[in-house]
């Protein structure tokens, strides 16, 4: 090998001593930098020249630990990434026994070292308390606890994972009655014990904690003043404060538990906060004065706020509402708020089904009011006013009835509906841009017992067919202009399900009306033509089907 060669690229015989192209780094260490490449070709050139020197004992996480290469690569190993189908050059025998060799080291050694928090991976964490400052020896003093910590507090999850807590007894019993007790009882069991010549370690156990974070933040705020206590709670929030709230509660730390509660009531919650904190309460019997500002927040004494009573403000406000923008937006609030679907319903009693029945009566009576002034009055001046006060009352009953249908309590009103004879007489005297408002109520009837959602009796359906077939096939031309949010397709369907369900005599004299209607207006009058087909094979086919059998 020449001399040219050994300077290109470094020798790799295992034998030899250390290089003396070593000495070109410039490194207090005396190591190259930490690179894969260099890392495997110094730990392979320096083993045997390392094995025979005498190692001091390193201590972990220190400088010293890092002067041997090997230990370098036992740092950086566990992060290492490989390229699929490559084998690590650092994965060797003398590296394993290194690591063991190691291991075994900082074993004899865990007692004198502070422990820190590991990685949140591991099944397994340790933690000193805040705020005790504690100076730890290199060489170690082989005590068992250090000055100030003479508590040990094991926590073990409900889904696996320890939490080692290595605390003062006197600020656990300080702040907590159920560890004051705990530790008491230890203090008697062991006050004559000690081994090994070390302090005794009063030792708590606490099996199956849901959540091993929230617990070491509770027992933290322990080491807190109370100023410092309510500054945590601002900082984790009111979900985790909650979390907090409830192991405080359970483990009597009436210093968090008022802290907490304090929080609380000072700032807003979200929906799911809250159900979290009226499921809290319902739990413990926290005091009575701390939480009277809470309960507050969530109920009054006061009956006169009742839900009926106020369900029927509420509709009252909105029917008497004369703008249509802010009338439109509580509409849809108040059916949001009243119907049985909503995500507020928990446990409500039923709404006053009276007071929806007199708003609707009432909203009925002013139609008929302002349809007597539309049939008398000639001056198209008012005409304008005129069209959008029955738009407005017919936007209100049809947003009744639909709180009505939703409750299932909409078959009454289809009976009251057909029963308006003064109505149906002032429709033919009205002009059809104001008459046509009142077919939408019809409209909507019929959508509602075609899909099968209104189950009304015999004579009720009768009744509003006979009221209110005709001035529907006198509308539907307009109604098709101005839908104002009605499905005309459906209505069809509608109105041919309601008319088979009547009697067949009945059946005959509305199906030939419609016949002649449809002959002389077509696409301005609804297509009944499937509904009448099946009243025809009703009537006729299958009846000389079964006068023959007989």
């Amino acid at each position: 090998m020449t001399m040219g060669d050994s300077n290109l690229r470094k020798p790799t015989n295992f034998g030899t001593g250390p290089l003396s192209r070593r000495r070109s780094w410039c490194c207090s260490f005396a190591v190259p930098p930490a690179s894969p490449d260099t890392l495997s070709i110094s730990s392979r050139n320096h083993i045997p020249a390392k094995s025979q020197q005498q190692r001091p004992k390193p201590v972990p996480c220190s400088p010293q630990s890092s002067k041997s290469a090997l230990n370098i690569v036992n740092r950086i190993d566990p992060r290492r990434i490989l390229s699929p189908g490559r084998v690590s050059p650092i994965d060797s025998d003398p590296t394993v026994t290194t690591m063991q060799e190691t291991e075994t080291e900082t074993t004899h050694e865990e007692d004198d070292v502070v422990v820190v928090d590991s990685p949140p991976n591991l099944r397994s964490e340790s933690f000193r308390a805040p705020k005790i400052e504690v100076t730890v020896s290199g060489s170690g003093s082989g005590s068992g606890s250090s000055e100030g910590y003479d508590a040990r507090l094991s926590l073990k999850g409900r889904n696996g994972g320890v939490l080692v807590l290595e605390l003062s007894s006197e600020v656990l019993a300080a702040n907590s009655d159920v560890f004051a007790g705990l530790i008491a009882e230890d203090k008697k069991c062991s006050s004559s014990s000690s081994s090994l010549g070390l302090k005794n370690t009063c030792r708590i156990e606490v099996c199956d904690v849901e959540n091993l974070g929230v617990f070491r933040e509770t027992v933290e705020l322990m080491f807190e003043e109370s100023n410092g206590i309510l500054k945590r709670f601002m900082k984790m929030g009111v979900y985790r404060a909650i979390d907090v709230l409830e192991v405080a509660a359970g483990i009597k730390f009436s210093r968090a538990v008022l802290s907490c509660l304090k929080y609380l009531e000072a700032v807003p919650w979200t929906e799911d906060e809250e159900e979290k904190l009226r499921r809290l309460l319902g739990i413990y019997n926290f005091d009575a004065a701390a939480i009277s500002e809470i309960l507050a927040r969530f109920h009054s004494n006061e009956t006169e706020n009742s839900q009926d009573s106020l369900s029927k403000k509420l509709v009252w406000s909105i029917t008497s509402c004369s703008d249509v923008n802010p009338r439109n937006e509580l509409k849809s609030l108040v059916k949001g708020l009243l119907c049985k679907s909503s995500v507020y319903e928990k446990e409500q009693p039923e709404i006053n089904k009276e007071d929806i029945y007199r708003a609707g009566k009432c909203c009925v009576d002013s139609l008929g009011k302002l349809f007597e002034e539309g049939s008398s009055s000639c001056s198209s001046k008012k005409e304008k006013p005129l069209i959008e006060s029955i738009s407005r009352e017919v936007e209100n009953i049809n947003w009744l009835l639909e709180i009505m249908i939703d409750r299932e309590i909409a078959e009454e009103f289809v009976e009251i509906w057909g029963k308006q004879r003064r109505l149906v007489e002032m429709h033919e005297r009205v002009s059809p841009m104001v008459r046509y408002e009142v077919s939408r109520v019809t409209g909507a009837i019929f959508m509602a017992m075609g899909k099968r959602r209104v189950q009304c009796g015999g004579e009720a359906r009768a009744g509003l067919v006979e009221a209110w077939f005709k001035p529907m096939l006198v509308d539907f031309g307009w109604l098709q202009r101005c839908k104002k949010g009605l499905d005309m397709r459906e209505v069809e369907e509608g109105m041919g399900q309601t008319l088979l369900t009547l009697p067949v005599k009945q059946q005959y004299q509305v199906f030939m009306e419609w016949f002649r209607w449809f002959s002389k207006h077509g696409t301005e009058c609804p297509n009944l033509s499937k509904a009448f087909q099946i009243w025809w094979r009703r009537s006729f086919l299958r009846g000389v089907e079964s006068s023959t059998c007989r």
